[in-house]
């Protein structure tokens, strides 16, 4: 899927003198499909005596160029009012007369939003999505989006958000597995998507900030993708080994140094609680460092740190047959951090940002760690590991004390953490801890930005009880109540010298059932979150 810009100086829908000479430019582009906004006051002001009244509605001056299409739709009841309506015109012999070379118009309704000073991203995105979907899967190349029309050209704070977010969704619709990994499909190949070019228009009012977005938006969709490929990808072939190999690509293709630690390293920096989960396995871990130096070389970088257990069969605590192929997305964590770096790098973003990835195998054997044995963290604190499926937190724990070295302006970890955080958030929104306010309000903000959500839940002290042991510092689980906040409390046990959130994306990271797939989630979040904080 492309995505690109395309400026037409002094197009201007709302202004009288410019109508007529800005719809003949937008049409005269060669393009499969025109894609215009229209209000309810537009649809309102179209033709007849109440047009003559008041203001015409650039509708009524559509309709001229188009040789009475619009008019037709109309009679023929294809123009609703209703948000997120859809109406398609044609191309026909008269159109070539006012110099029309869009070979469609599609007309898509805002209803009231149009007239509104607190338009919401949530219900722009439903006008988005519907256009979006003639767009895709038909004879449609590639489309003309003319921005203005769907944004109020006082508020141009939006466009960049709703820009974004366009192609954010854009790309989704676009992604196929087995396109992108054909060796994957052997019989059945998944065809690409037939729409394959959007061109995002805009005039100079609103150049600037379509031009950035489109750039923003064209990495983050990159981001996604590779989040999804990792995720996506079975488990025999995404091992902790092509994780480590995947990361260090990057660095042939974008401004990011990375370094890979293998076991010796692990052993040497003291990781034994990293190191407990992943003797059970025949294959190595791996822990992923990348740097990406936006920044002024003194600048405190922002820290994400990712969960990747490319497989989780439990452990001894082993888990029940049904659906245990999912346990590949237990490493959606480290996909959506590599995915995050990658897009990062690639917008060029003005910060310093560092991804960290302990990845490893979660398998049962004769040398796996026993429910009841006590290992003892990078941090010096010993932990009585009481379930062997409790594993993403022993991982984690000693990535989040490797950080401190960094001195780090924040971090964020992001983990399948828990299926209690499912219980509690579905898959909706992603669980957000964190004890730091400002931190909290950047994320919710940045997720409500991208509509990629989070919803805070507690830390209270209180919870730390489940967690204490008779024989060790704490223990891996707390029990079953309050089981995705008690897995954050024992998190936040290792993050006391920096800011810190945890991020469980459990329930939010991929989808079960005919849609099964790696979501790409939370990469639209974090990229939004990092680009609020350049």
């Amino acid at each position: 899927m492309q995505f690109s810009t395309k400026i037409f100086p002094q197009a201007d829908l709302e202004s009288q003198k410019s109508l007529k000479p800005s719809l003949k430019s937008l049409l005269a582009h060669n393009t499969d499909c025109l894609v215009l906004a229209y209000s309810k006051a537009d649809l309102d002001g179209f033709g007849g005596a109440k047009a003559a009244k008041a203001k015409s509605s650039y509708l009524t001056e559509l309709d001229q160029l188009l040789g009475g299409s619009v008019t037709h739709a109309n009679v023929l009841g294809d123009l609703d009012a209703k948000p997120a309506s859809i109406c398609v015109l044609r191309a026909e012999k008269s159109w070539a007369a006012s110099g029309v070379k869009a070979k469609r118009v599609l007309l898509v309704g805002l209803g009231d939003a149009h007239h509104v000073s607190d338009r919401t991203l949530l219900s722009y995105s439903k006008i988005a999505r519907a256009a979006l979907k003639v767009l895709s899967g038909n004879s449609i190349e590639n489309a003309l989006w003319f921005v203005p029309s769907f944004s109020l050209m006082h508020q141009v704070n939006l466009i960049a958000d709703e820009v974004r977010l366009t192609i954010q969704y854009a790309g989704d619709q676009a992604y196929r597995f087995g396109v992108r990994q054909p060796a994957m499909k052997f019989k059945a190949k998944d065809h690409p998507d037939t729409f394959k070019h959007l061109v995002f228009a805009g005039n100079d009012a609103c150049s600037k900030e379509i031009k950035d977005a489109v750039a923003q938006g064209i990495a983050m969709v990159e981001g996604m993708n590779l989040a999804k490929d990792l995720g996506n990808l079975p488990p025999n072939i995404c091992t902790p080994t092509y994780l480590g190999k995947a990361a260090q690509g990057l660095a042939k293709k974008a401004s990011l140094k990375v370094e890979v630690l293998g076991l010796k390293q692990i052993e040497a920096l003291g990781m034994g609680s990293f190191l407990s989960v992943a003797k059970g396995s025949d294959t190595p871990p791996q822990f992923i460092v990348m740097r990406h130096q936006g920044g002024k070389a003194n600048e405190a970088p922002i820290v994400l740190v990712g969960k990747g257990i490319t497989f989780d069969t439990g452990g001894i605590s082993l888990k029940p047959g049904e659906a245990m192929d999912e346990m590949k997305y237990d490493m959606c964590g480290a996909a959506s951090v590599i995915g995050t770096m990658y897009a990062a790098a690639l917008m060029k973003l003005k910060k310093n940002v560092i991804g960290v990835v302990p990845t490893c195998e979660n398998m049962p054997s004769g040398r796996a760690t026993r429910p009841g044995d006590i290992v003892k963290s990078m941090s010096g604190q010993t932990i009585e590991v009481l379930n062997t499926d409790a594993e993403g937190r022993l991982i984690l724990c000693d990535a989040l004390t490797y950080v401190e070295r960094f001195k780090p302006k924040a971090v964020i970890d992001v983990a399948t953490l828990t299926g209690a955080c499912i219980i509690a958030l579905g898959h909706v929104h992603s669980g957000l801890f964190s004890d730091d306010e400002g931190l909290v309000n950047a994320l919710t903000k940045a997720g409500n930005a991208s509509l990629d959500t989070v919803w805070r839940l507690p830390l209270d002290a209180a919870y730390h009880e489940q967690l204490k042991s008779n024989f060790a510092d704490v223990a891996n689980i707390g029990g079953r109540p309050a089981g995705s906040v008690t897995a954050a409390c024992f998190l936040s046990r290792f993050t006391e010298k920096y800011k810190w959130a945890h991020l469980d994306i459990a329930g939010t990271a991929w989808k079960s059932g005919a849609a099964k797939g790696s979501t790409g989630r939370p990469v639209p979040l974090l990229l939004n979150y990092l680009l609020e904080q350049s």
